[in-house]
């Protein structure tokens, strides 16, 4: 029964192998069926890319990566912030921003945010909108 039920879903291989893979469910001695899991690689540019610029596959993968993975999930949050805040020059939210990656992220990502914090006027004043006036304003100052 199982074989041809397999057979009608496209499965080409024999009645044997069908039935080893059933005794050793039944035993409870069946090797887990591996997940395709995308790559770090992979994730990680599902991350950084902007959502809209996501295929609708892309963005169910990376939910299911989420919803697997809870330091993924704090992680593609912690990430898409800061992306938020390089992409908008938003630099006066960068000390929250460490905060909260210092509190409850990922190692890799707590590490990163005590580096950015060891030269935080350069970092902030990097992520800072300047405007002609500011520009202006500083080369008079010197």
């Amino acid at each position: 029964m199982a074989t041809a039920t397999s057979k009608a879903r496209g499965y080409q291989g024999s009645r044997q192998v069908v039935r080893k893979h059933l005794a050793a469910l039944r035993a409870g001695t069946a090797e887990p069926v591996r997940a395709d899991i995308p790559s770090p690689r992979k994730i990680t540019s599902w991350i950084m890319r902007p959502r809209e610029t996501l295929t609708e596959s892309q963005e169910e993968r990376l939910l299911q990566v989420r919803l697997a993975c809870p330091d993924i999930t704090r992680a593609c949050d912690l990430a898409r912030t800061f992306a938020d805040l390089v992409r908008h020059q938003r630099g006066y939210l960068l000390m929250e921003w460490i905060r909260q990656a210092e509190q409850d992220a990922p190692k890799p990502m707590k590490g990163f945010a005590g580096f950015l914090r060891q030269d935080l006027d350069a970092v902030t004043a990097g992520l800072t909108l300047w405007t002609a006036t500011d520009a202006s304003s500083s080369m008079s100052e010197s």
